[in-house]
């Protein structure tokens, strides 16, 4: 696989370790298109690429992801059944991976960048570490399958505090909740606790760690696809609404929505 250093996914494969990186800083590393679409392709390569033991994923500068890319006026426009299709495709490519996939959670993780991170197998948080499912907070709704992944971790009840009331959880309560993995004890220690953890599934039996990530995604995500699809349909739906629009433009417009229901 090659590195592409410039672009808006870093990729850096070496000794067993897939390094993928969101490179979009000014914009707190939110999901484009073209960066999608790479991370759905690369992960699907690895599948039959022998050299890859395990993958990490982080963020450039400050976020993890903040989601979608809402930066630009006509966002709205660009949200529709093609990005969730995109989004889900990402998910997918996650969960079906026959190796761990780490998500080291440098800052914050909202909307369907929470969603990628909820999806990985670990997530390894930085003390300064967000987990945000800000969906309702836009007149939307969860999508990336983190309905499901989101209730896995935390149950039912937290879940829906988390979806309905679109509050973020900060790097310690999502580890009081089991919503991570593990918590780094300090920000000099985060990159530490992450290589301890990603060089440790590296050494690994490869085919006991397939073997166990699928049985254990059996057990608590064995709906996915059901989930995913009932997303979609909701989502579509969703985006067609005032409400979406007003709470896309509130959001870009730094103000409070005003919903009307419409």
């Amino acid at each position: 696989m090659p590195d592409h250093a410039d672009d808006e996914l870093l990729i850096d494969p070496s000794d067993g370790v897939l390094r993928l990186t969101f490179n979009r800083p000014q914009v707190l590393n939110a999901v484009s298109a073209d960066s999608s679409d790479r991370f759905s392709e690369v992960l699907e390569q690895a599948v039959t690429d022998e050299t890859v033991r395990v993958v990490l994923l982080t963020g450039a500068g400050y976020a993890f992801s903040a989601g979608a890319d809402l930066s630009a006026p006509d966002a709205i426009d660009h949200l529709d059944h093609t990005s969730l299709q995109r989004a889900n495709r990402a998910i997918r490519a996650i969960v079906a991976l026959d190796k761990p996939v780490v998500a080291a959670v440098n800052g914050p993780a909202a909307g369907v960048g929470c969603a990628i991170a909820l999806a990985c197998d670990l997530a390894i948080a930085h003390p300064d570490a967000s987990f945000f499912l800000a969906f309702t907070r836009l007149g939307l709704m969860p999508d990336g399958g983190s309905s499901a992944t989101a209730a896995a971790s935390v149950g039912r009840a937290r879940a829906m505090r988390m979806a309905l009331l679109a509050e973020p959880l900060s790097a310690q309560e999502a580890y009081d909740a089991g919503l991570v993995s593990h918590l780094a004890a300090s920000a000099e220690e985060f990159e530490a606790t992450t290589e301890k953890v990603v060089r440790r599934l590296a050494r690994g039996a490869p085919l006991a760690l397939a073997a166990t990530k699928k049985a254990v995604n059996s057990a608590t995500l064995g709906n996915l696809a059901e989930v995913l699809e009932t997303e979609m349909r909701g989502q579509s739906l969703l985006l067609r609404t005032d409400d979406a629009g007003e709470g896309i433009r509130a959001f870009i417009e730094g103000r409070r929505p005003g919903f009307t229901g419409d």
